[in-house]
């Protein structure tokens, strides 16, 4: 099966760090109910407690299109600039081996 994975960084304003940790947690459940959804994993850096990456893996482009728009992540979305010193960085991949 190809699926296709997700990497998306953020990195929190100076203060923001728990007010992103925290919006970007409240992600986790409702996604990972999501059809399409492999797993939907997030991280913090151990050396810079501002930067999250989630890595996500999707079974297609389709489910991870619909993701995007759901009502959860559109929240968090209209957040970002209040939140972020910049727009995530999110890049996709496929799966060769």
């Amino acid at each position: 099966m190809n699926t296709l994975t997700v990497v998306a960084t953020f990195e929190a304003k100076p203060g923001k760090e728990a007010e992103l940790r925290a919006a970007l947690t409240d992600l986790l459940a409702p996604t990972r109910q999501e059809a399409g959804c492999l797993n939907y994993d997030l991280h913090q850096a151990t050396e810079h407690p501002a930067k999250f990456l989630f890595h996500e893996n999707w079974t297609s482009k389709a489910h991870l299109d619909t993701h995007l728009q759901s009502a959860h992540v559109q929240a968090v979305l209209a957040r970002l600039d209040e939140l972020c010193v910049a727009p995530p960085e999110i890049s996709l991949w496929e799966r060769i081996g």
